[in-house]
């Protein structure tokens, strides 16, 4: 069985790159389980959609006032984040 430290850092990792099936099938059955890591996982994939949108509302956003080259450069440091 998996405990909640490698439940945890399997969830914040499969934000980056895919899990294996085996892994993926083991960390589900505990989020099954565990109620704490589960709201652990809901928790963070709200906040990596957040962090994804901020990105399009500060380019479409008119009220900024920041140089055209630094919302750019704001932008690109969002979504190199994201991946």
């Amino acid at each position: 069985m998996m405990d909640c430290r490698k439940a945890s850092q399997l969830i914040s990792q499969s934000l980056d790159q895919k899990l294996s099936m085996r892994v993926r099938f083991t960390l589900q059955f505990h989020l099954l389980l565990c109620k704490y890591c589960s709201r652990f996982s809901q928790q963070l994939n709200v906040l990596n959609v957040a962090i994804r949108n901020i990105g399009r509302l500060v380019e479409n956003d008119k009220n900024i006032t920041l140089p055209k080259d630094t919302k750019e450069s704001i932008i690109k440091a969002f979504e190199s984040e994201k991946r």
